[in-house]
This record gives C-alpha cells, sequence and structure tokens, in this order.
C-alpha cells in the first residue's frame, strides 16, 4: 500500500481547500475568517445553469472568487504547490484525487455520515432514505480507498422525523466547522481506523425516489424528504415535495380529499400531501392542486 503524506501536528501555515457545492462554502469561509493562508481553491468546473443556459461559477468558486483566493478547476496544480506545512481541505468534491497527491500533501476531508456507514456520494440521503435514527460528521485522512481513512474527529447528530436533506446536512455542516478549525489549528492528535461493517452510499436514483404506493406511508415519505420523489398522474409525472402521514384507510395508490386534505392510500395508513408539482407546471399547494384537477372516486396515483 503505497504510503500518504503525514498528517501535521501542528498548525497548518497553508491551506489547498478544494471542494464545489453550497455546503462546502462555509468551512471555506470559516478558515479564512479565523486567518488561514488560503493558497488555492480547486473547485469543479462551470457548468450552464438556468434560461439560456449561461455559464455560472458554483458556490465555492463564486466565494473564492470574491475573497481574492486563486482558483483551478485541475486537481493536479497541487502538485506545483511547495508541500512544507500545506494542508490540504476537502469537502464534497465528488472526484478521485490521486495517490501522487496524497503522496505530496496530507488531506483530510469532512463526511456526513457516522463512518463507516455511509461511504460514497450520497451520505445523507441514504440515512434518510433508511430511516437511519442517527448519523454524524467525520473529519478523515484522505485515503486512496473511499471515504476508508482515518477517522481525525467526529460529532453524531439525531435525525429528526421531519429532516429533509438540507436540513440534515445543514445542521452536520454546523457541527463539522469546530472539528475542522481545530485541526487546522492545532494539528492531529488522533487517528482511529474505521471499523464495523462497510455500506455504500451510492448516488440517488431515478428508482429511488419513484412512489410505489404498496410501500408503508413511513418509506413514502422518507423519499420524499430526500427531494424529487414522483409518481404518474393521468400518465404524467407528477412531483410531491412535501407531505405527512394520516390515519386513514385509503386503498393503495388511491387519491381522496377528506375535510379539505389530500390523502394517498400506501401500506399502514396513508400519506396527506401539502406541496406538489405536476409536471410543466409550478408547485402548488396540494388542495389547490386538488381542486383543479376534477378528481373522482376512482381517481389514483401510478408507477408509470
Amino acid at each position: 500500500m503505497t504510503s500518504l503524506a503525514l498528517l501535521p501536528r501542528e498548525r497548518a501555515k497553508r491551506i489547498v481547500y478544494i471542494g464545489t457545492p453550497e455546503i462546502a462554502v462555509a468551512p471555506l469561509q470559516a478558515l479564512v475568517a479565523e486567518g488561514f493562508v488560503i493558497e488555492l481553491v480547486v473547485t469543479g468546473i462551470d457548468k450552464r445553469r438556468g434560461r439560456g443556459s449561461q455559464t455560472t461559477a458554483n458556490p465555492v468558486k463564486s466565494v473564492a472568487v470574491a475573497l481574492g483566493i486563486p482558483v483551478s478547476h485541475d486537481i493536479n496544480d497541487v502538485l506545483r504547490l511547495n508541500p512544507d506545512g500545506l494542508l490540504g481541505v476537502v469537502v464534497a468534491f465528488g472526484n478521485i484525487i490521486s495517490q501522487e497527491i496524497l503522496q505530496h500533501v496530507p488531506m483530510i476531508n469532512v463526511h456526513y455520515s457516522a463512518l463507516p456507514r455511509w461511504r460514497g456520494a450520497a451520505p445523507v440521503e441514504r440515512a434518510i432514505l433508511s430511516g437511519d435514527a442517527t448519523t454524524a460528521v467525520c473529519i478523515i485522512q484522505v485515503a486512496e480507498q473511499l471515504d476508508a481513512g482515518d477517522v481525525l474527529a467526529s460529532a453524531p447528530c439525531t435525525i429528526e422525523e421531519e429532516d429533509s436533506v438540507e436540513t440534515l446536512r445543514n445542521r452536520l455542516g454546523q457541527l463539522a466547522l469546530p472539528l475542522l478549525i481545530n485541526i487546522c489549528s492545532h494539528g492531529v492528535s488522533e487517528q482511529i481506523a474505521q471499523t464495523g461493517e462497510v455500506v455504500v452510499a451510492r448516488k440517488i436514483s431515478a428508482q429511488d425516489l419513484a412512489i410505489n404506493w404498496s410501500s408503508s406511508s413511513a418509506q413514502i415519505l422518507r423519499q420524499i424528504r430526500v427531494g424529487n420523489a414522483f409518481t404518474f398522474f393521468d400518465g404524467k409525472r407528477f412531483k410531491i415535495h412535501k407531505a405527512t402521514t394520516a390515519s386513514v384507510s385509503l386503498p393503495l395508490g388511491t387519491i381522496a380529499v377528506h375535510d379539505g386534505n389530500v390523502l394517498v392510500g400506501a401500506l399502514e395508513g396513508s400519506v396527506q400531501l401539502l406541496t406538489v408539482q405536476p409536471e410543466g407546471k409550478p408547485k402548488v399547494l396540494a388542495a389547490e392542486w386538488a381542486r383543479g384537477a376534477r378528481l373522482s372516486n376512482t381517481s389514483t396515483f401510478s408507477d408509470r
């Protein structure tokens, strides 16, 4: 096994920051606020977004440019940096970092799960989908194998019944900040090898979000909390953005309005729809949609 660059035992003199999405913005800002020298930010390429498909910078690049920090889209530019006193901080980068780079610069990663459970791309989503009661944030050493490095610090976090991916990820992000700042300020004091069953957090697919009304209402709600869960109504895709459970018993997939509430039959109770989005239309309150949908006693959602 190839050796990794040694982790620092004292304050990092310089940092190369590696990350792309919104969740990676707060750690970068916190490091700057603490007076760390950010020598380079490595981030994902600019993408076309929104109407007109204009090319726009990702959240981390936007902040780095505003702060006057040099930005690169090529992870191999790290090899050009002097490794003396340099520490790599990785937050939601999404790309593999080569052995050569890991030998050149010690790197730590902020990972949003109780490792080794949910190694991989979608740890927050998988924790919610699986009905986990708790999770954690871990600061780990970046190793050759994905999310398999030693744990340097961690903090537990309860998953609330109403948590969405956004609310849970934001809470984990806040828990991560003092752990990250402490390691960058004082160096690594302990390294604990991961133990226990390894569970991989695969990327979320459309299949994961397709609602099967023969599932329990609790499982369907977990899909909705992950975001972009969908079913079909009159042959068109129908997204459900927010919902809760109800005790009314209905045939599976059947839509009914009770006391102004839009309910759908599922296993072990029903699902009360709150915010929905018919294909090609904006989000709308479920009750408003139902008033215009001309529902009948036989109206149902289907899987296609």
